[in-house]
């Protein structure tokens, strides 16, 4: 049986994927920052590498033929992190990579984070793995997270979100990494929806029963806003530009890629505030 190198398994979408392994009974590899925090799982083993340690990652990787690579947290150096993980996978011999992609993903994609996404994409095919490229739409758990003192603020006007639940990502991942059929393919993962931030307030505020308004700013506003932060200049240009990819419709797409690979329908807004 094909050993499996997991990233991020102590997080949403990795750690979710790696207790579906265990569920299997698929011997796996955690990659984590911290063994302490790593999950205790049946027939997995722990290696501790972070993405910008080469020998670290290839240690990690050493043996394991499908590494589920899931991307780094936004960063000024996250490019070089990704060709770290990147390069020392093709010295471990890894031959088959599932990575957590974006919607869009392109050199000049709105959502300015979306563009490290592309160029590693671009990295994984050059290396010659064979890949599976899960473009996930924004995450639905992570919307009422930008809700401050019950508002929902940002230039996103009545633009529309298919945002994706990350419990649906985590699945897909799985049954990508268990099954060499998804090779070669790329996935839009997207809720069952559509849905403009005023609608995402009030299905918040009828949900979890505290108000929540949207309030459609300008990009000045929305820079001013957020000046008080101490974020780095590159930070705030994408947190901006989550609303402008929005307002502009690049990521209003609604897909059935979770029903087609999973075999049930994509989580909701509903759904996932239930859940949580």
């Amino acid at each position: 049986m094909e050993l499996i190198a997991v990233t991020g398994a102590t997080g949403h979408v990795g750690g979710r994927v790696a207790r579906g392994l265990a569920a299997a009974g698929v011997p796996q590899r955690l990659v984590v920052r911290d063994a302490g925090r790593a999950p205790d799982l049946e027939r997995a083993d722990v290696r501790v590498a972070t993405y910008d340690d080469g020998e670290a990652l290839r240690h990690a990787f050493d043996g394991a033929d499908v590494l589920f690579f899931v991307s780094a947290a936004e960063d000024a150096d996250r490019l070089d992190q990704h060709r770290t993980v990147v390069e020392a996978a093709a010295a471990a011999g890894v031959r088959r990579v599932v990575y957590t992609s974006f919607l869009n993903a392109s050199p000049d994609c709105t959502f300015t984070f979306g563009r490290d996404h592309h160029a590693t994409e671009q990295m994984l095919t050059a290396a010659r793995f064979t890949t599976t490229f899960l473009r996930d739409n924004f995450y639905l758990d992570v919307l009422p997270e930008f809700v401050t003192d019950g508002v929902l603020r940002g230039p996103a006007g009545n633009g529309r979100v298919a945002a994706v639940a990350r419990a649906d990502v985590a699945e897909v991942a799985l049954a990508a990494v268990l099954d060499e059929a998804h090779g070669g393919r790329s996935y839009d993962l997207t809720g069952p929806q559509a849905l403009t931030f005023r609608e995402i307030a009030e299905t918040i505020s009828r949900v979890r029963g505290t108000p929540v308004e949207f309030v459609d700013e300008t990009v000045e506003e929305a820079y001013a806003s957020r000046a008080g932060s101490g974020a780095p200049q590159w930070m705030v240009d994408g947190w901006v530009s989550t609303y402008t990819a929005i307002a502009g419709g690049e990521l209003e797409v609604v897909t059935d890629a979770v029903r087609t690979v999973t075999g049930r329908p994509a989580r909701s807004l509903e759904d996932v505030l239930s859940e949580g």
